[in-house]
């Protein structure tokens, strides 16, 4: 399922604009995404969580020449499935 089939599947199930339900869906995916940029977690409960997980620097190799590479340290996004979706797929 993509963003637009998203979009179409809760507009039908709440009977809303599809238009209303994409400015939904970009907030929501907004808000989370600011969370995650200052540090934040974002919890679902019976869902999952959101959270930005910290990578340390490393060597890396580039496929095509086998040649080192280094890679800087950063963050990456993580998900962590809560109960209820773990359940839910059981």
């Amino acid at each position: 399922m993509n963003k637009g089939e998203l979009i179409d599947a809760v507009a039908r199930s709440t009977g809303e604009s599809r238009s209303t339900v994409s400015a939904v869906v970009d907030g929501t995916l907004d808000a989370i995404t600011g969370a995650l940029k200052t540090g934040d977690k974002v919890t679902f409960t019976g869902f999952g969580t959101f959270e930005r997980r910290a990578t340390a620097a490393r060597t890396g190799r580039n496929p095509q020449t086998g040649a080192a590479v280094d890679i800087a340290a950063g963050h990456r996004p993580a998900f962590k499935a809560g109960k209820g979706l773990k359940d839910a797929l059981k």
